[in-house]
């Protein structure tokens, strides 16, 4: 859990914030108005974060490239274009039947 402070405290404690992270391994919320607004967060917790995020970018493009190759080596049915069109070649993830 982390730990959540208003902006206008963490200007004033922005030294000993740094320290909490660094030294004591928390990880600091900063909050406006009582909704997130940023974190702080240690140096080693970001790389760990930014090598999750080229690894997703990774898998999404692993799934781009196999799509792309079943489309060019399995051909649709005959008619199947025709009655279902541009929605049965791309339909955006979260679009419901």
């Amino acid at each position: 859990m982390a730990y959540e402070i208003p902006v206008t405290q963490a200007r004033a404690e922005l030294a000993e914030l740094i320290n909490r992270v660094v030294y004591g391994g928390e990880r600091v919320v900063v909050t406006r108005h009582g909704k997130p607004l940023v974190a702080l967060v240690s140096a080693a917790d970001l790389e760990r974060l930014d090598g999750l995020d080229a690894a997703a970018q990774a898998d999404d493009e692993s799934v781009v490239t196999s799509v792309s190759t079943l489309r060019t080596s399995a051909p649709s049915a005959p008619g199947e274009r025709g009655r279902f069109g541009i929605a049965a070649e791309h339909r955006p993830p979260g679009a419901g039947a």
